[in-house]
């Protein structure tokens, strides 16, 4: 035999590996999202494909229909438009972490607090922006005078 044909059954087999296997994948994938459908009770919080976020107020299997209460509005839905069961995800504030985005202890939080209440060392804004408008006006000038030499 050639080794080109050795190479191209090797691709073959390959290339059939890799669909029979994402093929297996998707079919589980496919069996959990039916499970999970199937399995919702009221009060679960779920969001839809539309991103609409609300509570399972009714479960209809035998037209595979979903009632969902969003802030008191009433929507039904197909099985099929449920993407996932919804958790909010967790909210950390910038003033609560550091800029590595670890956790400040209390009295961090504490002496920022006693340093921020410290007026003398502010600038008011009126001034900082006279000085920059000045400082803007002398480069400009210098550089000016510099061109024209």
């Amino acid at each position: 035999m050639d080794s080109s044909y050795i190479m191209l059954i090797v691709m073959v087999v390959v290339i059939g590996g890799m669909m029979w296997w994402q093929s297996k994948k998707s079919k589980q994938q496919q069996q959990e999202r039916q499970d999970f459908r199937r399995n919702l009770q009221p009060g679960t919080e779920v969001i839809t494909i539309g991103q609409v976020i609300g509570k399972v107020v009714e479960v209809d299997e035998q037209y595979e229909e979903i009632v969902i209460d969003s802030e008191g509005s009433k929507m039904r839905f197909a099985f099929n438009a449920i993407a996932r069961e919804y958790t909010r995800p967790a909210y950390v504030s910038d003033d609560e972490v550091d800029e590595n985005g670890n956790p400040l202890s209390e009295d961090a939080n504490e002496s920022d607090d006693s340093q921020n209440t410290d007026d003398s060392a502010q600038v008011p804004v009126e001034s900082a922006l006279e000085q920059a408008e000045t400082k803007t006006a002398t480069e400009t000038k210098q550089q000016n005078s510099g061109e024209s030499k």
